[in-house]
């Protein structure tokens, strides 16, 4: 079954008083259109700007710290991280967020209220198919004791570690598979926290202006000042909540497990740019989303300047395309794998299945297109000397998209040496080391 858009089915406000700001607020969310994405609109402003709740807006963390913060063209939206990971958990894809201030409001710290009242607007399924971002290689960021790796899977789960060395936060650990059930459960109304003696600091930096032992946890030597927790581990299960609204800033949802040990926003953003960086990868290649292959950008060539290049020709020529390219370094290219493929009269005909010898020859000509591209090789031949460490990892069959990844393990005047790989939907087909000769045409 496909899975549809999403958005809210009529419009409802709330008001409240932002965290670090301290300014009275009032949100208004009103329903989307498809791929329209979240939008924040700055009623308070000229000409109501739309800031996009995208990692391309996202302002620098030591400009707004403790927060997760949108802007562009002047116009600024604060500590997004809650409503963003309700939205998330919610699967509202698009929707528009009226607002007459810099921040949203802080609430009762976590992001109950603001699931109350999305639940109470309703959620109505849209036209359009929903999208993912569907992870295949692992993702890691890190910084000294900290760190988050994503590795693939077929849902978006989260394992988080918080270890403090204090006698009320101590070690806590949780996991979950993120749906809607879930979320709303056990994530949605944990509250965010501080340690007493950051307090006055925070504030004193001009942060924390709409805080109150009612909208944040201040964590004393001994116990919670105030307060009471609502779950025994509610620390890490905010800190979920957080790492779920900041990585919702992809712009779709993601399909992969999280793995985190004590990270906040800084390393939360830090994933997040390096997945978004993987996804742009994908896209500018002109292949589908989330099959895994990691790509430098640079100039994409029909089949003709490939002829340009190399010397084959047809049949004999197994690139149809490069899409990316850095001369001299590395390239991606395609075959497409039909059934008209003349290979195939002869080749198991009963059952098509391309020729691994002929996918080792599609890997060496992508290789030979990075290696001649470069100036310095620019009109020589490149003569096919040796493969080593072939493997054929699985069949290649008329429809098949074959792509085909070369890069450089040393490169010298007369002869090349390429690392090359040619995968179908994101799986590794056929892998090898192969040797050229390099001379003059």
């Amino acid at each position: 079954m496909i899975e549809k858009q999403q958005t809210i089915k009529k419009e409802l406000s709330i008001k409240g008083v932002g965290l670090h700001t301290g300014n009275e607020v009032t949100v208004r969310f009103k329903s989307a259109a498809v791929n329209s994405g979240i939008n924040f609109i700055r009623v308070d402003l000229p000409e109501r700007p739309v800031i996009k709740a995208d990692i391309k807006n996202l302002l620098d963390l030591n400009k707004s710290p403790r927060r997760t913060s949108v802007g562009c063209n002047g116009a600024e939206i604060h500590t997004i991280e809650h409503l963003m990971a309700v939205l998330c958990g919610l699967c509202i894809d698009n929707i528009a967020i009226e607002i007459d201030g810099n921040e949203v409001p802080g609430l009762d710290g976590s992001g109950i209220g603001f699931l109350e009242i999305l639940t109470k607007a309703g959620i109505q399924e849209q036209e359009a198919a929903r999208k993912y971002f569907l992870l295949k290689e692992p993702v890691w960021a890190e910084e000294e004791n900290t760190s988050l790796v994503i590795v693939p899977a077929s849902d978006f789960r989260i394992s988080y570690t918080l270890s403090y060395e204090h006698t009320i936060l101590g070690d806590q650990y949780f996991d979950a598979v993120i749906d809607c059930n879930a979320f709303s459960k056990d994530i949605a109304s944990s509250r965010t926290f501080c340690l007493e003696e950051e307090s006055t600091t925070l504030q004193s930096q001009g942060l924390g202006k709409g805080a109150s032992y009612d909208n944040t946890l201040v964590v004393g030597k001994t116990d919670i000042i105030k307060n009471k927790l609502r779950f025994e581990n509610e620390f890490v299960r905010h800190k979920v909540l957080d790492l779920i609204g900041d990585l919702y800033l992809l712009g779709l949802p993601l399909k992969g497990h999280v793995i985190a040990l004590k990270s906040g926003h800084p390393l939360n953003i830090k994933l997040l740019k390096k997945i978004s960086q993987q996804k742009d990868r994908y896209e500018m290649a002109g292949i589908k989303s989330g099959i895994g292959i990691d790509y430098t950008s640079g100039k994409e060539l029909d089949s003709q300047a490939v002829m340009n290049i190399l010397p084959h020709r047809y049949p004999f020529l197994f690139v149809d395309r490069v899409l990316q390219l850095e001369a001299g370094k590395r390239a991606v290219g395609v075959k497409n794998v039909t059934i008209n493929d003349n290979f195939f009269n002869g080749h198991f005909p009963g059952k098509p299945v391309m020729p691994g010898v002929l996918i080792v020859e599609a890997m060496a000509q992508i290789g030979g297109v990075m290696m001649l591209a470069s100036e310095e090789h620019r009109g020589k031949l490149a003569y096919f000397l040796a493969a080593d460490n072939v493997r054929f990892r699985k069949t290649v069959l008329p429809g098949d998209q074959l792509v085909l990844e070369a890069e450089a393990a040393k490169i010298k005047s007369k002869t090349g040496k390429v690392r090359a790989r040619a995968l179908v939907d994101g799986k590794v087909v056929a892998e090898a080391d192969l040797m050229f000769a390099l001379v003059d045409s």
